[in-house]
């Protein structure tokens, strides 16, 4: 008869929940991962229900599923809430935390913030998860988003953190061949390195429209990265935020003072974790260095 069940089979269904795969939620628990699947399949039949739908991508959640994902966080929230407020002496806040970010910024930016984070915080795994599209929060795919719009879902707690701005750049090679723009009708003769547009997820990022629709683009990828690399090298203009190119000696900027646009800056997490000690602390940690480093990302 459903009903009765083992709770501290709710921790393996979290890990398993956030991690997708037996064997990465085996090794987060220090446990065997036919134990991992033991313990799921016997809360199942406890509450009579299917909490995952299984796969070779791996472990997908129900319905059913989300639906203790919620109560099952709740119950971590007020464990970790008795740990730090009732249990004796301090302890430092601890545990895994997911971070999900597009690829630009999780690479020239948050990593090596993330460096100072845990070197603070010792005790907490910040996870990073750069994509190109923005993770659903409410569908538990992250703790934690950094976004360039706000994301959709339901019960999110949304802070816009700032902004950042964005400036053409070219290598000394290139302005050097086909000469340097001196206004942005000067554009049209130039060569840019731009995205693959049908591979935009979110519009907002295909920013060098914005500026300009290249007549010549001749170098197109999904990947920020790859198309900084390529105009470094010479290949044509690019349309990067300042926190990326500042760390690219190989650029100059090109008409900073009328080319550029901005974006804003997006921290977001579900309400039902927002308050856990490791999520809150991590959370004030991004919104003061978003604070102290509004100069840096927008000032060329």
């Amino acid at each position: 008869m459903a009903g009765r069940y083992n709770w501290n089979d709710l921790i393996f269904f979290l890990e398993l929940a956030r991690r997708g795969r037996l064997m990465p939620a085996a090794r987060s628990l220090k446990v065997d991962y036919t134990t991992v699947s033991r313990r799921i399949s016997e809360l199942e039949k406890d509450l009579s229900v299917t909490l995952f739908n299984r796969s070779q991508d791996g472990f997908v959640l129900t319905d059913e599923g989300h639906r203790l994902f919620e109560i099952a966080e709740q119950i971590e929230t007020l464990n970790d809430t008795v740990r730090n407020t009732i249990m004796t002496g301090p302890k430092s806040p601890s545990g895994r935390v997911r971070l999900a970010s597009m690829e630009g910024i999780a690479a020239y930016y948050l990593s090596e913030k993330l460096t100072e984070f845990n070197a603070a915080n010792p005790e907490i795994l910040v996870e990073l998860v750069a994509e190109r599209h923005l993770i659903n929060l409410s569908r538990r795919e992250a703790d934690v988003s950094i976004s360039f719009v706000p994301p959709m879902g339901t019960r999110l707690s949304i802070h816009e953190m700032g902004n950042f701005k964005l400036c053409l750049f070219a290598s000394k090679a290139y302005l050097k061949r086909k000469g340097t723009p001196e206004s942005i009708e000067d554009l049209k003769n130039h060569d840019f390195v731009d995205y693959v547009t049908d591979l935009v997820a979110i519009p907002e990022v295909h920013w060098l429209l914005d500026i300009v629709e290249p007549e010549s683009v001749v170098f197109r990828s999904s990947s920020m990265a790859a198309q900084q690399n390529a105009a470094a090298a010479g290949r044509g203009i690019v349309l990067l935020p300042l926190f990326s190119a500042k760390t690219d000696p190989r650029l100059i900027p090109v008409l900073p003072e009328v080319a550029w646009t901005e974006r804003g800056l997006f921290l977001a997490v579900h309400e039902d974790i927002e308050y856990l000690s490791r999520v809150r602390t991590l959370t004030k940690f991004l919104r003061q260095q978003f604070k102290a480093d509004h100069d840096y990302l927008n000032v060329i």
